[in-house]
């Protein structure tokens, strides 16, 4: 299987080697404009001016913050020379989700941790993550994210795959073991809660990881530093089929930076990736 991934990681760039830059439109600008703050609820080891003081033990429970609320500037935008880069504190639970919702695209970030970590998660691995098709009101997760599709961004997890408020999606489950895993050579089965990748591709901390979401119509597939782990079918919500939404980017209590956020139309999967999606 690993063997099968690498082929694949060698092929990737091919199909897209040619393509206009012209077709990539960045969603990363100095002012965050085309993204939306929504804070969660603070826990109680921090101090906010001008709020009564947090009381919650886990950053979960309570009332959060809200909408276009950032009173600790959790999400801010730096100058790494001529990049415009996003610094996320990971201080409180939050989402930054687009303004926009997309469907039918490549998506292409890069990321790297910083080395602060907030409570709850100080003895966790550094945790953040992307979500995907998300859809519904703000807070409908801990308080805090939309029901969605996610794309884990952790230490070591990068490309699991996690359901978020009653969505699911089929996945290539790898037979036994106490965990889910994906396994690109096992049957397609209904997945649901969290779901390992097919192996560790991240880089190590304090380099830049590259990672792309190739989605079109309910298939799906994760792709971390050129290698795919992950592939989903038949993507839903409520059992309804989820094939668009909108991108959520988490504060989940670990410093991490961000670059490059672009995205792409695409109406094929590279030739290196269809068949991982492929019935």
């Amino acid at each position: 299987m690993k063997l099968r991934l690498l082929i694949l990681a060698a092929t990737l760039s091919a199909p897209f080697a040619s393509a206009e830059e012209s077709q990539w439109r960045s969603l990363l600008d100095d002012s965050l404009s085309h993204w939306d703050i929504f804070m969660g609820v603070p826990h109680k080891t921090l101090d906010i001016p001008g709020f009564p003081k947090p009381e919650s033990p886990d950053g979960r429970t309570g009332t959060p913050i809200g909408l276009g609320k950032d009173p600790l500037k959790v999400f801010t935008t730096e100058k790494h020379g001529d990049e415009t880069v996003l610094h996320i504190s990971g201080q409180i639970y939050a989402g930054l989700s687009t303004k926009e919702e997309f469907e039918n695209y490549h998506l292409s970030l890069q990321f790297k941790w910083g080395e602060k970590k907030w409570e709850p998660r100080l003895k966790d691995r550094r945790d953040s993550g992307l979500l995907v098709h998300a859809t519904g009101e703000h807070g409908k997760f801990w308080n805090v994210w939309m029901a969605s599709l996610e794309c884990q961004i952790q230490e070591h997890d990068t490309g699991d795959f996690i359901t978020i408020v009653n969505t699911s999606a089929q996945v290539r489950l790898k037979p036994g073991g106490k965990s889910a895993t994906y396994d690109p050579s096992s049957p397609w089965t209904l997945g649901k809660g969290y779901i390992n990748a097919s192996t560790d591709a991240d880089k190590p901390n304090g380099e830049w990881n590259t990672l792309e979401v190739f989605t079109l119509g309910d298939q799906a597939v994760f792709v971390v530093n050129g290698i795919p782990n992950m592939a989903l079918r038949d993507t839903r919500i409520a059992g309804k089929p989820l094939t668009k939404g909108k991108l959520q980017l988490q504060s989940e209590a670990a410093e991490i930076f961000y670059k490059n956020i672009r995205i792409r139309p695409i109406s094929a999967f590279p030739s290196a990736l269809a068949p991982l999606v492929a019935p």
